[in-house]
């Protein structure tokens, strides 16, 4: 048996504000058959403390960047935690990272250096009930930990640093670092220095002994200048351990069989079940009933994701026969062209502000297609689950998106493999014509339940990763 220590800044089910709570939250029950006991670290936030059953405190700080800090273990609902209890960090109301007016919380830079810090003092063998022979960081706020593992005294963990989205790399001025409580030789170009600052991300890259990304195509567009962010070079120099592997979803969780967010269940053999839940999206977003093809998005409405170029080919597809769906926030000039486009199409066009994990499911229950135009994408999990529950995917061939969706050409139609609709370049009149294709092609209603049944059968859980997951911890561990 081999133990891990996974440490996250969020955790479905017990905060989520994006996918890595999905993939942090799936990991450990898809180790568990391959002999890998994980651990979840988090910080104490108020929804994490609420949730702890049997908690125990294991360690206490007396001063851990500015304030009295402990450790507990207890559980969350399926998962077992290690939750960093530091009221004067994380004891705060609404978002993780962001204030009520979507700015960064002035202290992040030591709020994700505490969780840093305690995963390597676990990781450099601070509980005697938990030894870990790995520490698991996922993004830059995590990014610290491999840093103060290989800056430490005597033995210390492994570290696997995974990149979820390079765009978010933790960079702070050079001030922070004496607060730190690294050596003064970790301030370098090999350390923690990132362009006359502190880089989180860039000292998890530096400093972990092995490094993953969520998709085989993302790890290559990460090595080139465009793709990877300032960070190109290292990555470039760090190849030798850098690899992708494709994230998988929970498909207990997400199972149009049994998902009791779904107005009615259904299987690949029982499609027509999924009439009941567009009825159900129409009646939620205010669309007019009808049996013409429903497109959802479920995304943060960001430059990243595409949703300028949606915006564009909205009157397109509504001329053209189609309805669109969304559920998503974020930049508020997107988010006012989205309002103004339901305006100018009642019962076509409808928008819900937000996020809501019932009507994410409910939607992939209900639309035809779901479009993802990302400009780029790690790995992404929202096409994961269209493609589990026969929402056929509309995506940019970009990083994960071009991993997990076979391309409806006439080869892939013909040898009955395709899944869904890939498009390029990641322009709007590319966009436009992949959504006319998806119209067409819902028009031939045979050709259109092959895709949904395609991607029905498409395994689209951690098995294979989990695999990969668990044979890197043992290549890497120090005993190995």
């Amino acid at each position: 048996m081999i133990r891990v220590l996974s440490v996250a800044s969020e955790a479905f089910p017990l905060v989520k504000t994006g996918g890595l709570a999905d993939v942090v939250g799936a990991l450990p029950g898809a180790l568990s058959g391959h002999g890998v006991e994980m651990r979840v670290m988090l910080p104490g936030y108020p929804a994490v403390m609420a949730a702890l059953d049997g908690a125990t405190v294991v360690k206490r700080y007396r001063n851990l960047f500015g304030g009295s800090a402990r450790l507990v273990t207890a559980t969350g609902g399926e998962l077992e935690l290690i939750v960093l209890d530091a009221p004067k960090l994380f004891d705060r109301p609404g978002n993780p990272y962001v204030d009520d007016n979507g700015v960064d919380w002035l202290d992040n830079w030591k709020r994700f250096a505490a969780l840093a810090r305690g995963a390597a003092d676990i990781g450099a063998g601070s509980l005697d009930a938990f030894v870990p022979d790995v520490v698991h960081c996922h993004d830059w706020q995590a990014g610290l930990a491999p840093a103060y593992l290989r800056f430490a005294k005597g033995r210390a963990a492994a570290s696997v640093t995974t990149i979820h989205n390079i765009a978010f790399q933790g960079r702070y001025d050079s001030t922070v670092f004496p607060e730190l409580g690294l050596p003064a030789e970790a301030f370098t170009i090999d350390g923690v220095e990132y362009f006359g600052g502190v880089g989180y991300l860039k000292a998890g890259l530096q400093c972990a002994d092995a490094i993953t990304t969520v998709s085989p195509t993302y790890a290559g567009e990460i090595q080139a200048p465009e793709g990877g962010m300032g960070l190109d070079g290292l990555l470039r120099a760090r190849q030798a351990v850098l690899s992708g592997i494709v994230n998988g979803i929970d498909t207990d969780v997400w199972n149009p069989a049994t998902d009791t967010h779904l107005a009615r269940t259904y299987t690949a053999q029982r499609l027509a079940g999924r009439a009941a839940n567009k009825r159900q999206v129409e009646n939620e977003f205010g669309l007019e009933s009808g049996d013409g093809m429903i497109a959802c998005v479920v995304s943060r409405l960001a430059w990243q994701k595409g949703m300028d170029l949606l915006g564009e080919c909205i009157d397109p597809l509504v001329a053209a026969g189609g309805r669109l769906a969304v559920l998503g926030s974020g930049d508020a000039g997107i988010e006012a062209m989205l309002r103004a486009a339901a305006a100018r199409h009642p019962g076509r066009v409808g928008i819900v502000t937000g996020y809501s994990e019932p009507l994410s499911h409910l939607l992939q229950g209900g639309a035809d297609a779901i479009v993802i135009p990302s400009r780029f994408e790690p790995c992404g999990l929202t096409q994961f689950y269209g493609l589990r529950y026969g929402c056929v995917p509309i995506v940019a061939r970009v990083g994960g998106l071009a991993d997990t969706v076979i391309n409806a050409n006439i080869a892939a139609v013909d040898a009955g493999v395709a899944t869904g609709i890939q498009f390029l370049p990641v322009e709007a009149e590319a966009l436009k014509g992949a959504l006319i294709k998806a119209l067409d092609f819902y028009a031939d209603r045979p050709l259109w339940q092959r895709l949904q049944k395609n991607g029905m059968k498409a395994d689209v859980s951690w098995t294979a990763s989990a695999a990969r997951y668990a044979e890197l911890y043992r290549s890497i561990a120090p005993d190995n």
